[in-house]
């Protein structure tokens, strides 16, 4: 028998009264929080499939006082509230109906036919709550361990009922492959077009967690070889990806810990064009913040490296950081620069006998100017500055 290893989840009182409320024999883990601990990663979520029916999960954990949410309900899926982290419940399924976007499912008593509805081999592993023996229907645990992602079944109709498993093929195989499976990179690119059905929400969510990796170069690589990274990202070709590829070698080189950043990976994938930005931060539906901060990396120069805390002063630190690392400065600077405040305000202007109005914010601003270029020198100097800056009849 094949156990699932004991980890510190698998021990957690409040995931014990939740088997014991519906029944050890009707409940498995499966899925992520399986694989992750098969691979002696930290587990983030914890999910379970059950062979009781959405109502009869709710009603099961009121008994045993444990408070639900019907998450997705419609899908068979109930969220259990617990201490130690909230755990979704699905129900078992199998599809009846797909339309490469969404599934019409009926409820299966069939663990092997729930198994069956999963994208990757990878994916379908189960766990018994107890006595933690591994439950494979698919070679998971052979795929698991030679690093390969590979469909269930056909790829090919995996795909067809849900193009956005193109996205997560890659992800997963940059996240923990490193063998390629020729079946399914055949099959998306042969059904890569079928990613212009989806939503821009969905695929934006995907493309972001894949570049959110610590090392998402080869797979979008591979997109880029295979015809899909056109279809979702058109604008990033060989040069983009070798900007992609430099960027995250500078992030390693850098004498801080630089966190990988997925829209600052996607900025290296976008053309230096603050327009060219914009366009697909509409059209991928990013937020107003993202959509911001993308515009700002892509004004980025080689004129940025000649002053790392004018450029923080002028754009912030977030995106001067990322500015610099595109252009494969030294971000040092401005890690954990205090970006100061002009120790002026236009009123003190005022009080020197000019009106109010364009005037003021003109002087204000050639003496901001002035103190930037000068290295943000302290009040004394600031006031010299307004000094020569002011009409010479005042």
């Amino acid at each position: 028998m094949t156990a699932l290893p004991k980890a510190e989840w698998t021990q957690r009182e409040d995931l014990a009264q939740l088997v014991k409320a519906l029944g050890e024999d009707t409940i498995r883990w499966v899925g992520g929080a399986v694989r992750d601990t098969l691979l002696s990663h930290p587990v983030a979520d914890v999910d379970a499939a059950t062979t009781h029916r959405p109502e009869e999960v709710i009603a099961l954990c009121e008994q045993a006082g444990i408070r639900t949410v019907p998450t997705g309900i419609d899908h068979g899926t109930v969220t259990a509230i617990l201490p130690g982290g909230n755990v979704e419940i699905t129900t078992l399924r199998h599809d009846v109906s797909t339309d490469g976007r969404r599934a019409t499912v009926s409820y299966a008593q069939d663990w092997k036919d729930d198994a069956a509805r999963r994208d990757f081999t990878i994916n379908a592993l189960y766990a018994d709550p107890v006595t933690l023996e591994i439950f494979d229907y698919f070679g998971g645990l052979l795929h698991l361990e030679e690093r390969r992602i590979t469909f269930i079944g056909d790829a090919r109709e995996r795909i067809r009922e849900d193009h956005l498993r193109i996205l997560r093929y890659f992800r997963f195989q940059a996240r923990f492959g490193c063998k390629v499976d020729n079946e399914a990179e055949e099959a998306c690119q042969e059904l890569a077009e079928t990613l212009k059905g989806l939503s821009r929400e969905r695929v934006a969510t995907e493309l972001l967690n894949l570049l959110a990796l610590p090392d998402p170069v080869h797979a979008i690589t591979r997109m880029c070889h295979l015809g899909v990274l056109k279809v979702v990202l058109p604008e990033a070709g060989d040069a983009q990806i070798m900007m992609l590829e430099t960027l995250l070698e500078n992030e390693d080189c850098a004498v801080a810990d630089i966190a990988p950043f997925a829209l600052r990976r996607m900025a290296a994938l976008l053309p230096a064009d603050p327009e060219v930005a914009g366009s697909v931060a509409s059209r991928l539906k990013l937020s107003r913040d993202q959509r911001t901060y993308l515009k700002c990396v892509a004004r980025r120069s080689q004129s940025d490296c000649e002053d790392p805390h004018a450029l923080a002063y002028d754009v912030g630190r977030d995106c001067a950081r990322d500015r610099l690392l595109l252009q494969s400065c030294d971000p040092a600077p401005v890690l954990d620069w205090e970006i100061p405040r002009l120790p002026m305000k236009g009123g003190e202007i005022v009080q020197r006998g000019v009106s109010a109005g364009p005037e003021v914010s003109r002087i204000l601003q050639a003496v901001e100017k002035r103190w930037v270029r000068e290295g943000f020198p302290d009040r004394a100097r600031v006031e010299e500055l307004l000094a020569e800056e002011l009409p010479q009849d005042q």
